[in-house]
Protein backbone atom coordinates (compact mmCIF):
# COMPACT_ATOMS: atom_id res chain seq x y z
CA UNK A 1 0.00 0.00 0.00
CA UNK A 2 1.64 3.90 -1.03
CA UNK A 3 1.11 5.96 1.56
CA UNK A 4 0.25 9.08 -0.19
CA UNK A 5 -2.92 10.37 0.30
CA UNK A 6 -3.80 7.70 2.98
CA UNK A 7 -4.77 8.28 6.14
CA UNK A 8 -2.96 6.46 9.73
CA UNK A 9 -3.91 6.31 12.87
CA UNK A 10 -0.58 5.71 15.13
CA UNK A 11 -1.43 5.49 18.86
CA UNK A 12 1.06 6.38 21.33
CA UNK A 13 1.46 9.05 18.34
CA UNK A 14 3.04 11.58 20.66
CA UNK A 15 6.57 10.56 21.21
CA UNK A 16 8.82 7.70 20.68
CA UNK A 17 8.22 5.04 18.12
CA UNK A 18 4.39 6.30 17.27
CA UNK A 19 5.47 10.50 16.77
CA UNK A 20 8.99 9.13 14.74
CA UNK A 21 6.67 6.95 12.40
CA UNK A 22 4.66 10.27 11.72
CA UNK A 23 7.06 11.95 10.50
CA UNK A 24 8.21 8.83 8.43
CA UNK A 25 4.29 8.74 7.11
CA UNK A 26 4.07 12.76 6.46
CA UNK A 27 7.59 12.98 4.52
CA UNK A 28 5.57 10.28 2.36
CA UNK A 29 2.40 12.24 1.93
CA UNK A 30 0.03 10.78 4.11
CA UNK A 31 -2.69 12.36 6.40
CA UNK A 32 -2.24 11.64 10.01
CA UNK A 33 -4.22 11.44 13.11
CA UNK A 34 -2.59 10.82 16.27
CA UNK A 35 -3.88 9.69 19.55
CA UNK A 36 -1.83 9.90 22.78
CA UNK A 37 -3.47 9.73 26.43
CA UNK A 38 -0.56 12.72 27.17
CA UNK A 39 -2.20 16.03 25.90
CA UNK A 40 0.32 18.77 25.99
CA UNK A 41 3.28 16.62 24.21
CA UNK A 42 0.19 15.55 21.59
CA UNK A 43 -0.81 19.32 20.54
CA UNK A 44 3.40 20.16 20.57
CA UNK A 45 3.64 17.01 18.45
CA UNK A 46 0.61 17.97 15.36
CA UNK A 47 2.36 21.43 15.75
CA UNK A 48 5.70 20.88 14.85
CA UNK A 49 4.40 18.35 12.05
CA UNK A 50 2.11 20.79 11.14
CA UNK A 51 5.10 23.38 10.60
CA UNK A 52 6.87 20.75 8.56
CA UNK A 53 3.55 21.12 5.91
CA UNK A 54 1.68 17.86 7.26
CA UNK A 55 -2.00 17.12 7.37
CA UNK A 56 -2.92 15.86 10.89
CA UNK A 57 -5.08 16.04 13.82
CA UNK A 58 -4.26 14.77 17.65
CA UNK A 59 -6.98 13.26 19.47
CA UNK A 60 -6.44 12.37 23.62
CA UNK A 61 -7.19 9.01 23.69
CA UNK A 62 -6.82 6.36 26.19
CA UNK A 63 -6.78 3.03 24.49
CA UNK A 64 -7.69 1.19 27.52
CA UNK A 65 -10.73 2.98 26.87
CA UNK A 66 -12.50 1.02 23.79
CA UNK A 67 -14.63 4.07 23.24
CA UNK A 68 -11.42 6.28 22.66
CA UNK A 69 -9.85 3.84 19.85
CA UNK A 70 -13.22 4.01 17.98
CA UNK A 71 -13.16 7.91 17.99
CA UNK A 72 -10.22 7.68 17.09
CA UNK A 73 -11.72 6.11 13.48
CA UNK A 74 -14.37 8.70 13.54
CA UNK A 75 -12.45 11.26 13.84
CA UNK A 76 -10.20 10.26 11.04
CA UNK A 77 -13.42 9.17 9.15
CA UNK A 78 -14.29 12.97 9.74
CA UNK A 79 -11.50 14.88 8.83
CA UNK A 80 -9.80 13.19 5.74
CA UNK A 81 -13.14 11.34 5.09
CA UNK A 82 -11.10 7.53 5.46
CA UNK A 83 -8.61 5.47 7.06
CA UNK A 84 -6.70 3.10 5.53
CA UNK A 85 -3.91 2.26 8.86
CA UNK A 86 -3.84 2.04 11.93
CA UNK A 87 -0.86 1.74 14.17
CA UNK A 88 -1.67 -0.11 17.47
CA UNK A 89 1.51 1.33 19.12
CA UNK A 90 0.53 2.65 22.60
CA UNK A 91 2.80 1.07 25.83
CA UNK A 92 3.76 0.78 28.91
CA UNK A 93 5.85 -1.31 30.77
CA UNK A 94 6.22 -2.50 34.82
CA UNK A 95 6.65 -5.33 37.18
CA UNK A 96 7.97 -8.67 37.20
CA UNK A 97 6.22 -11.78 37.15
CA UNK A 98 7.02 -12.54 40.74
CA UNK A 99 5.28 -10.27 43.26
CA UNK A 100 3.80 -7.75 41.09
CA UNK A 101 0.28 -7.10 42.35
CA UNK A 102 -2.52 -7.90 40.51
CA UNK A 103 -3.77 -4.07 39.77
CA UNK A 104 -0.14 -3.48 37.99
CA UNK A 105 0.00 -6.37 35.87
CA UNK A 106 -3.94 -5.62 34.69
CA UNK A 107 -2.52 -2.00 33.86
CA UNK A 108 -0.23 -3.22 31.86
CA UNK A 109 -2.15 -5.83 29.81
CA UNK A 110 -5.26 -3.15 29.41
CA UNK A 111 -2.95 -0.95 27.87
CA UNK A 112 -0.82 -3.26 26.07
CA UNK A 113 -3.04 -6.23 24.88
CA UNK A 114 -6.38 -4.90 25.02
CA UNK A 115 -5.55 -1.26 23.30
CA UNK A 116 -4.51 -3.80 20.81
CA UNK A 117 -7.80 -5.59 20.63
CA UNK A 118 -9.45 -2.59 20.54
CA UNK A 119 -7.59 -1.29 17.90
CA UNK A 120 -8.43 -3.87 15.52
CA UNK A 121 -11.96 -4.23 16.31
CA UNK A 122 -12.63 -0.66 15.57
CA UNK A 123 -10.22 -0.46 12.05
CA UNK A 124 -10.72 -4.24 10.25
CA UNK A 125 -14.17 -4.27 9.59
CA UNK A 126 -13.65 -0.69 7.97
CA UNK A 127 -10.69 -1.97 5.85
CA UNK A 128 -12.51 -5.29 4.85
CA UNK A 129 -15.32 -3.63 4.25
CA UNK A 130 -13.57 -1.11 1.34
CA UNK A 131 -11.06 -4.27 0.70
CA UNK A 132 -7.77 -2.08 1.58
CA UNK A 133 -6.08 -1.20 4.70
CA UNK A 134 -3.31 -2.38 6.85
CA UNK A 135 -3.01 -3.65 10.28
CA UNK A 136 0.38 -2.62 12.29
CA UNK A 137 0.78 -3.69 15.97
CA UNK A 138 3.70 -2.97 18.22
CA UNK A 139 4.94 -6.57 20.43
CA UNK A 140 8.67 -6.31 21.67
CA UNK A 141 11.32 -8.65 21.63
CA UNK A 142 9.99 -9.27 24.66
CA UNK A 143 7.00 -11.14 22.75
CA UNK A 144 9.41 -13.33 21.33
CA UNK A 145 11.19 -14.50 24.77
CA UNK A 146 10.45 -14.16 28.48
CA UNK A 147 12.79 -12.16 30.30
CA UNK A 148 13.67 -11.64 33.79
CA UNK A 149 11.65 -8.41 35.68
CA UNK A 150 9.09 -8.41 32.50
CA UNK A 151 6.34 -10.40 33.30
CA UNK A 152 3.30 -8.71 32.80
CA UNK A 153 5.28 -6.55 29.44
CA UNK A 154 6.58 -9.96 28.06
CA UNK A 155 2.79 -11.52 28.49
CA UNK A 156 1.39 -8.62 26.37
CA UNK A 157 3.73 -8.59 24.06
CA UNK A 158 3.30 -12.24 23.47
CA UNK A 159 -0.26 -12.06 22.98
CA UNK A 160 0.21 -9.15 20.82
CA UNK A 161 2.38 -11.46 18.25
CA UNK A 162 0.06 -14.04 18.60
CA UNK A 163 -3.22 -12.03 17.76
CA UNK A 164 -1.44 -10.36 14.79
CA UNK A 165 -0.31 -14.06 13.31
CA UNK A 166 -4.35 -15.24 13.93
CA UNK A 167 -5.20 -12.44 12.17
CA UNK A 168 -2.92 -13.02 8.92
CA UNK A 169 -3.67 -15.95 9.22
CA UNK A 170 -7.43 -15.23 8.84
CA UNK A 171 -7.74 -12.32 6.41
CA UNK A 172 -4.77 -15.11 4.35
CA UNK A 173 -8.30 -17.75 4.07
CA UNK A 174 -10.33 -14.67 3.56
CA UNK A 175 -8.04 -13.36 0.30
CA UNK A 176 -8.50 -10.12 1.59
CA UNK A 177 -6.39 -7.15 0.10
CA UNK A 178 -5.89 -6.00 3.86
CA UNK A 179 -1.97 -6.29 5.60
CA UNK A 180 -1.28 -7.23 8.87
CA UNK A 181 2.36 -6.42 10.18
CA UNK A 182 3.86 -7.13 13.89
CA UNK A 183 6.83 -4.78 15.07
CA UNK A 184 9.33 -6.83 17.40
CA UNK A 185 11.96 -4.16 18.39
CA UNK A 186 14.63 -4.92 20.95
CA UNK A 187 15.92 -1.91 22.73
CA UNK A 188 14.60 1.75 21.50
CA UNK A 189 15.74 5.15 22.89
CA UNK A 190 11.76 6.22 23.66
CA UNK A 191 10.71 6.87 27.23
CA UNK A 192 9.34 3.29 28.04
CA UNK A 193 10.95 3.11 30.74
CA UNK A 194 9.19 5.96 32.43
CA UNK A 195 5.72 4.73 31.72
CA UNK A 196 4.85 5.76 35.93
CA UNK A 197 4.37 8.88 34.27
CA UNK A 198 1.09 7.82 32.83
CA UNK A 199 0.20 5.16 35.55
CA UNK A 200 -2.93 5.86 37.38
CA UNK A 201 -2.34 7.68 40.58
CA UNK A 202 -3.77 4.72 42.62
CA UNK A 203 -0.66 2.50 41.52
CA UNK A 204 2.35 4.51 41.36
CA UNK A 205 3.45 3.86 45.30
CA UNK A 206 4.11 0.47 43.53
CA UNK A 207 7.49 2.15 41.83
CA UNK A 208 8.86 2.79 45.52
CA UNK A 209 9.05 -1.01 45.88
CA UNK A 210 12.86 -1.69 45.62
CA UNK A 211 12.55 -4.73 42.79
CA UNK A 212 10.24 -2.21 41.22
CA UNK A 213 13.50 0.80 40.88
CA UNK A 214 16.18 -2.27 40.20
CA UNK A 215 13.86 -2.94 37.45
CA UNK A 216 13.08 0.67 36.18
CA UNK A 217 17.08 0.86 36.65
CA UNK A 218 17.89 -1.87 34.68
CA UNK A 219 15.35 -0.55 32.02
CA UNK A 220 16.71 2.27 31.74
CA UNK A 221 20.09 1.88 31.34
CA UNK A 222 19.30 -0.82 28.05
CA UNK A 223 16.30 2.05 26.43
CA UNK A 224 19.21 4.70 26.25
CA UNK A 225 21.70 2.75 24.53
CA UNK A 226 18.69 1.47 22.08
CA UNK A 227 18.45 2.19 18.47
CA UNK A 228 16.85 5.69 17.58
CA UNK A 229 13.20 5.71 16.61
CA UNK A 230 13.41 7.04 13.08
CA UNK A 231 15.48 3.81 12.26
CA UNK A 232 12.28 1.71 13.60
CA UNK A 233 9.32 4.36 11.88
CA UNK A 234 11.50 3.29 8.33
CA UNK A 235 10.73 -0.38 9.00
CA UNK A 236 7.36 0.27 9.81
CA UNK A 237 7.07 2.17 6.64
CA UNK A 238 8.85 -0.36 4.57
CA UNK A 239 6.53 -3.22 5.90
CA UNK A 240 3.44 -1.35 5.01
CA UNK A 241 4.32 -0.47 1.46
CA UNK A 242 5.77 -4.30 0.90
CA UNK A 243 2.99 -5.68 2.72
CA UNK A 244 5.55 -7.34 5.36
CA UNK A 245 4.09 -9.20 8.00
CA UNK A 246 7.78 -9.11 10.62
CA UNK A 247 9.54 -5.92 11.23
CA UNK A 248 12.36 -6.68 13.26
CA UNK A 249 14.83 -3.91 14.01
CA UNK A 250 17.15 -5.62 16.11
CA UNK A 251 16.93 -9.13 13.31
CA UNK A 252 20.00 -10.89 14.79
CA UNK A 253 18.59 -10.89 18.40
CA UNK A 254 15.11 -12.16 17.24
CA UNK A 255 16.12 -14.64 15.37
CA UNK A 256 19.01 -15.93 18.08
CA UNK A 257 16.22 -15.73 20.62
CA UNK A 258 14.05 -18.00 18.62
CA UNK A 259 16.79 -20.17 17.86
CA UNK A 260 17.43 -20.36 21.49
CA UNK A 261 14.09 -21.52 22.03
CA UNK A 262 13.83 -24.21 19.58
CA UNK A 263 16.88 -25.55 20.93
CA UNK A 264 15.28 -25.48 24.25
CA UNK A 265 12.23 -27.04 23.37
CA UNK A 266 14.28 -29.86 22.36
CA UNK A 267 15.76 -31.00 25.52
CA UNK A 268 18.84 -28.33 25.40
CA UNK A 269 20.09 -25.89 27.93
CA UNK A 270 17.24 -22.97 29.54
CA UNK A 271 17.72 -19.89 26.97
CA UNK A 272 19.00 -16.87 28.33
CA UNK A 273 17.67 -12.96 27.83
CA UNK A 274 20.95 -10.98 26.72
CA UNK A 275 19.91 -7.30 27.99
CA UNK A 276 22.43 -5.55 26.80
CA UNK A 277 21.87 -7.73 23.42
CA UNK A 278 19.20 -6.36 22.48
CA UNK A 279 20.36 -2.84 22.14
CA UNK A 280 22.38 -3.93 18.81
CA UNK A 281 20.68 -3.88 15.50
Amino acid sequence: MELEGKTAVITGGASGIGLATAKRFAAAKANLVLGDIEEAPLAKAVDELRGDGAHVIGVAADVTKEDDVIGLREAALKEFSGAHLVFNNAGVAAGAAIGTPTSVWKWVLDVDLLGVIYGVNAFVPLFLEQNEGHVVNTASLAGLGGAPGMGPYCAAKFAVVGLSESLFQELLLQGSNVGVSVLCPGFVKTRIHESVRNMPNELVSYNEDPTARFIADMASEAVNAGIDPSDVADQVANAVTTKKFWILPHERSALRTTELRLEWMRGGDPMRFDLMGATKP
